[in-house]
């Protein structure tokens, strides 16, 4: 009967807990919109931002010293391709310099005066661009026109050189080996498509902490008002209230990571080769995980607005860290340590791998393995924290006083 008595008791605990957390959350509109306004929103204004995803008709000069009909068909060759558009033919560089500084172009083509001859010779000839380096998507943008304009052209030629040899042509079609570039997880090569699904993952992450942390710094304001107690606090011990508190931010979370990780990409056609039901079950414990690590950080909290402060700073961290816009094996062991020890570096990894190449929860082991343990440190962090330092709503360093 004890034992039936006491799980009554914890359960009830537990859920008072619940509910106390539950009404926090709908009751503080800063909480609401980092746990429903932010997921909400943030990824469909970073995708509109980022389309269209490809750069196409980037505007180059063209500097012909040349002045031949090969001249003329090799920039008749890049102003066709989809990537780059002719602007303008300059007579010299300094023009076409001009034309750069007020950001009219953004690359220059320059035709030596040899370019004919040598291509008459059977020679190498050389074609200098310059790229305005100012974003690397101009530059990948060009170089992949460039690059298309290059094999086409030798193709040309290798097949006028074969026919001036009175040989049988009928039988080459092109290079003699055809290579074909598959983007897998990213076919249409943008840029949303390639940033997008790691960012939703960042998003979930941060703005979870964000709310939890704002919690925990309002909870601090008022132990500051009444002497060290919480009056909005409900008794509890250290891993019912983290269990409960957990359970309700999960509960607020569930329809929000539906949303980010099934109707994003199904409203803006980004990459979704994976399955929903895969993506959600890697993606639990990443929500946990961030769930354990907010709470940790909020036994430091100790005012509302210094959430803000420290969350939104280690966002830009975040996302370097994780690996989406400089490979982790290249960070020394130091960053890729630190790395190792956020919710979201082990959650892109894996859901961009479910995500746009289709792989399963099996096969990303090794990152799902990695959250569940993150989820358990960081319970058991908190837990000892808030054993050493909380008794239910009351901070254990100020004794506790009756009210007259």
């Amino acid at each position: 009967m004890k034992s039936k008595s006491g799980i009554f008791n914890w359960f009830d605990t537990f859920c008072k807990v619940w509910r106390r957390e539950f009404r926090l959350v709908i009751s503080d509109p800063g909480v609401m919109l980092f746990f429903f306004g932010l997921p909400l929103l943030y990824p469909i204004v970073y995708t509109l931002i980022y389309n269209p995803e490809v750069i196409t008709n980037l505007p180059i000069a063209v500097v012909d010293h040349s002045r031949t009909a090969e001249s003329r068909e090799l920039a008749r060759m890049v102003d066709a391709t989809q990537g780059l558009m002719v602007y303008d033919y300059c007579p010299d560089i300094p023009a076409a310099r001009r034309l750069s500084n007020e950001k009219k172009v953004f690359g220059v083509l320059e035709i030596p005066a040899d370019y004919a001859k040598r291509l008459g010779r059977g020679e190498q000839a050389h074609v200098t661009y310059y790229s305005d380096m100012s974003l690397l998507l101009r530059y990948r943008t060009a170089l992949s026109a460039l690059t298309e304009v290059q094999l086409s052209l030798c193709d040309d030629l290798r097949g006028e050189t074969v026919s001036s040899l009175g040989l049988v042509t009928q039988s080459m079609d092109g290079s003699p080996i055809a290579a074909d570039s598959v983007m897998t997880g990213d076919p249409t090569q943008g840029f949303a498509s390639f940033i997008i699904p790691g960012i939703i993952i960042l998003i979930l992450q941060q703005s979870m902490i964000l709310g939890i942390t704002m919690l925990a710094g309002g909870s601090s304001e008022r132990r500051r008002r009444n002497r060290g107690y919480d009056p909005l606090a409900i008794d509890a011990g250290p891993a019912t209230a983290i269990c409960a508190k957990t359970l309700c931010y999960l509960v607020c979370y569930v329809p929000m990571t539906l949303y980010v990780l099934h109707i994003v990409p199904v409203m803006f056609s980004l990459p979704h080769v994976g399955s929903i039901w895969h993506s959600f079950v890697f993606v639990l414990p990443m929500l946990l995980a961030s769930a354990m690590l907010g709470q940790f950080l909020g036994v430091f909290v100790t005012e509302r607005e210094s959430s803000l402060l420290v969350v939104v700073f280690t966002s830009i961290i975040f996302l370097f860290l994780s690996g989406l816009t400089w490979p982790r094996y290249a960070m020394s062991p130091f960053w890729k340590l630190v790395g190792d020890a956020v919710p979201a570096t082990w959650g892109m990894e894996g859901f961009i791998r479910i995500n746009s190449n289709g792989a399963t929860v099996g096969e990303q082991h090794t990152p799902y393995i990695m959250l569940w343990v993150l989820t358990g440190v960081y319970f058991v962090a908190t837990y000892v924290l808030r054993r050493i330092n909380f008794k239910g709503g009351r901070l254990k360093s100020v004794p506790s006083t009756p009210k007259n």
